[in-house]
């Protein structure tokens, strides 16, 4: 049976654009009838796992996520001395075990592939030791997949290859999108740029102007990490399944999503978290939201909402989890280092 570790984060954010969309608006979710401010759980996940944080923790153990390792290839081929038409076509052969290569590009695959430091390693290899020998690479050697990559980023957030789904990664962890507490209307705020050389006297406008959507809000953020899947994805490997999840808990807490941050300056810690362990089925208490928080003390008014829809859950369902811990960053009561000792058990 699964171990479950649970995390509920409320996060208070000023003025930003955490996420945008594909208008450069901050991405947006109905909720109970009223518009949210949301931040994908893609732009969440990958600003933790290129995180400082996670880079000082578990270096030599993140992976690459890129379409592009057939052009990486080629380059190495290059500084072997190899003519680029060999080289090309020598990349190409080592990048489409990675993935459906480009009619227009060969050197570029299809779909992002996160590729795993010993999978990376063994392309690099290999790459080296046709240069060596002048050759391109048989048909043994180009089976450079592994079902059981080794990688800490595969491990929490899975792999999935279209074209070889045999070296699928189930996801151990879960994430939602993040999502504010409180109504929200985005607001827009119109900027102009002025010229440093322009003395104005012939021309007294500005140089450039623009526009930029903003709001604010208290998001919560629910994550469900499967413990025995982590380590299983790890072959095993508890200690680094414990240090992997160490940084995974430090990056939710402390590191922000880089949308705007040179115009916002968004940036802000996690102001409560509650943490539960146990084999029982999983559940979000995003439920205590679709009502929104109104007032002018939303951060502790979305503590006591989630609290209460905590206790009331285990009222009616029973205890939901094993053992729980939080932090509350408003109180001063816990600390991060705790809650990271409490996943780690």
């Amino acid at each position: 049976m699964s171990q479950f570790i649970q995390l509920h984060c409320l996060t208070a954010y000023p003025p930003s654009n955490l996420n945008r969309d594909d208008l450069g608006r901050p991405k947006t979710a109905i909720v109970g009838g009223f518009e949210r401010l949301r931040a994908s759980s893609q732009s969440l996940k990958r600003v933790w796992r290129t995180s400082s944080v996670f880079e000082s923790a578990l270096s030599g153990w993140i992976g690459k996520r890129t379409k592009l390792l057939g052009k990486a290839v080629y380059e190495r081929l290059l500084e072997k001395n190899i003519k680029e038409k060999q080289a090309e076509k020598w990349a190409s052969e080592i990048a489409k075990c990675f993935g459906k290569p480009k009619k227009e590009n060969p050197l570029e695959i299809e779909q992002l592939c996160h590729i795993a430091p010993d999978e990376w390693d063994a392309v690099m290899t290999l790459a080296d030791t046709i240069a060596a020998e002048e050759r391109e690479p048989n048909k043994d050697e180009l089976d450079l997949l592994r079902s059981d990559a080794k990688a800490v980023d595969i491990a929490l957030f899975g792999r999935m290859l279209a074209s070889s789904p045999a070296y699928n990664i189930e996801a151990a962890v879960q994430v939602a999108h993040a999502i504010t507490v409180n109504p929200v209307k985005v607001d827009d705020d119109f900027f102009t740029a002025v010229d440093d050389l322009n003395t104005h006297e012939d021309d007294a406008g500005a140089a450039h102007m623009g526009d930029a959507g903003f709001g604010s809000g208290v998001y919560y953020l629910y994550i469900c990490i499967n413990k025995t899947q982590l380590i299983d994805n790890l072959q095993g490997d508890e200690v680094l399944a414990n240090k992997t999840l160490s940084a995974l808990v430090e990056s939710i807490a402390k590191v922000a999503p880089t949308g705007k941050q040179n115009s916002f300056a968004s940036r802000a810690y996690t102001s409560y978290i509650l943490a539960e362990s146990g084999t029982q089925q999983p559940r979000s208490l995003s439920v205590a939201f679709f009502k929104p928080v109104n007032g002018d003390d939303q951060v502790n008014q979305a503590i006591t909402r989630l609290e209460e829809q905590w206790k009331n859950f285990d009222q009616v369902y029973g205890n939901c989890a094993d053992k729980s811990l939080t932090l509350n960053a408003q109180t001063g009561v816990g600390s991060l280092s705790a809650i990271i000792e409490f996943v780690q058990e």
